[in-house]
């Protein structure tokens, strides 16, 4: 990602004032006009980012970045060469050193907003989102950093990442300034965390959902997922706030070194923020929040956490208790979260969910569970990610077995793994006294006509894992896919 060219020029120095350089050669006055950690947009007045990645090295292309002109290269270690023209910064770690440079290229943008972080496994965009829509509500403007999209006031920017790279972050939250927003909600991921993207940025606030079994495929451990999720806390400044769920079983550990305002939030137990389910039904959340006695419109009891999440941020954030709840009331959750696609001729209730982990699985058919009438019959279809944390395979496959009263096991994204083997590795999981209860369909679209098929009036069809997502992505390939469009498709099929 580069910066825009119609960018100010910077000095080197003014870049660096919060990096430690190591070793620097060449002119130390170089001027600046944008930022890349991409070789292929290096140009005159640029400044090239050597990032050591999971795929590839970004030392390998630095004499790329110079031959086409770049003025000034950051990177860990120096070439054996030093082509003349450029100056070269040697740093401790590129990517740290480039969000340090890009929150001072952009001006510091998140010192200019009320800038609010969501981390944690599930509950990240909707809480995101919720907030956004909250604070849009009570007539302010603002930008959101989300997993299904970016947003600076009502503009909608697609999404790449959940956290995008420093260099888009600054930018984003830059052009969130100069559109004159006042807040700013964004997710956090661990890889962000780690891969400091969001190093050099000021939040106002930090929230934790919750923590269960994801993306060891990048973290190696348990123990570093959850260290990488509780490194967002730990830099927090004293004036934020830190919120925390004190009924995840780690939520108390994500303020333990955090020099933030410590407050949390709760269903179960005393907490700042203290909230009580009376009805949980498909009409929605009947909650007690505060000592105030609420109805929502999202369902499930994840969400009835998301809820107080978002309550307990707005109230921080210095709004008014009653016109929050009343707000809230009235919202409705993000995009593929939980999102009922029912019938035309309402004879099968379908629920797209981007359910991929086994706790969100889970929740989501526990929910289900929760709202369904004694005749209703459950059908799932579920897969999971090729290139991914196979680890969960198995458990996914267990969950949907057993939750459920049918499952169609599927692909999900298979990327460059063969669906079949994935396939295997989840029906590992399945009981044998679940083995009559599901069957396998490599093809996602005719798993999820085969799942309406099997659906009797009033049944519900559960598909999970894509979500929001409108694309399928095979061998490198990606085309278009959108579990919503697909149930609808098999209605009208099937004249369900």
């Amino acid at each position: 990602m580069t910066s825009s060219p119609s960018e100010p020029t910077h000095l080197l120095p003014k870049l660096l004032t919060a990096v430690t350089v190591l070793a620097q050669h060449g002119p130390a006055d170089a001027a600046v006009t944008s930022l890349t950690l991409d070789s292929r947009q290096a140009a005159p007045g640029t400044a090239f980012f050597a990032l050591r990645g999971v795929q590839a090295d970004g030392h390998q292309f630095i004499p790329k970045a110079v031959a086409q002109g770049a003025t000034v290269v950051v990177c860990e270690e120096l070439p054996a060469k030093l082509a003349g023209g450029a100056t070269y910064v040697q740093v401790k770690d590129s990517a740290e050193a480039m969000a340090h440079m890009a929150a001072a290229f952009y001006g510091h943008p998140s010192q200019q907003l009320k800038l609010v972080g969501v981390t944690g496994t599930n509950g990240k965009t909707t809480t995101a989102t919720m907030l956004h829509k909250l604070f849009a509500a009570r007539g302010y403007k603002a930008g959101l950093l989300s997993t299904v999209q970016n947003q600076i006031g009502d503009e909608v920017i697609p999404a790449t990442h959940t956290t995008p790279d420093a260099i888009r972050l600054n930018e984003l939250l830059a052009r969130m300034v100069a559109a004159r927003c006042t807040h700013a909600f964004m997710e956090v991921s661990s890889h962000a965390v780690v891969q400091h993207r969001v190093t050099g940025l000021e939040f106002a606030g930090g929230i934790f959902t919750n923590l269960t079994h994801d993306h060891l495929d990048y973290h190696g451990t348990f123990d570093n997922y959850l260290k990488a999720k509780k490194g967002f806390f730990d830099m927090l400044p004293a004036s934020a706030f830190a919120l925390t769920n004190a009924d995840d079983k780690r939520g108390m550990v994500m303020l333990q070194n955090t020099k933030a305002k410590k407050t949390t939030y709760s269903l179960r137990s005393q907490a700042t923020v203290r909230g009580r389910l009376i009805e949980n039904s498909v009409e929605g959340l009947l909650l007690e929040v505060d000592g105030h006695e609420v109805q929502f419109r999202l369902i499930g009891v994840f969400n009835a956490y998301n809820l107080l999440a978002v309550y307990g941020a707005a109230t921080l954030l210095g709004e008014e208790p009653e016109e929050t709840l009343t707000v809230l009331s009235g919202l409705t959750s993000a995009p593929g979260r939980f999102e009922p696609v029912v019938s035309p001729r309402k004879r099968v209730v379908g629920i797209v969910d981007y359910a991929h982990t086994p706790d969100a699985l889970e929740n989501v058919l526990q929910t289900i569970a929760d709202i369904r009438r004694p005749e209703q019959a459950v059908i799932t279809v579920v897969g999971c990610g090729g290139n991914r944390d196979g680890a969960k395979r198995p458990i996914m496959a267990d969950l949907a077995c057993r939750l459920s009263d049918r499952a169609v096991l599927t692909s999900d994204n298979p990327r460059f793994e063969d669906p079949n083997e994935i396939l295997r590795q989840m029906q590992a999981g399945v009981r044998p006294t679940d083995a009559g209860k599901y069957l396998t369909v490599p093809d996602r679209r005719e798993a999820i006509k085969t799942a309406c098929a099997l659906a009797r009036p009033g049944d519900i069809v559960l598909v999970a894992g894509k979500g929001h997502e409108n694309y399928q992505e095979i061998q490198g390939q990606r085309s278009a896919f959108d579990d919503r469009l697909v149930l609808l498709e098999a209605y009208e099929l099937l004249s369900l």
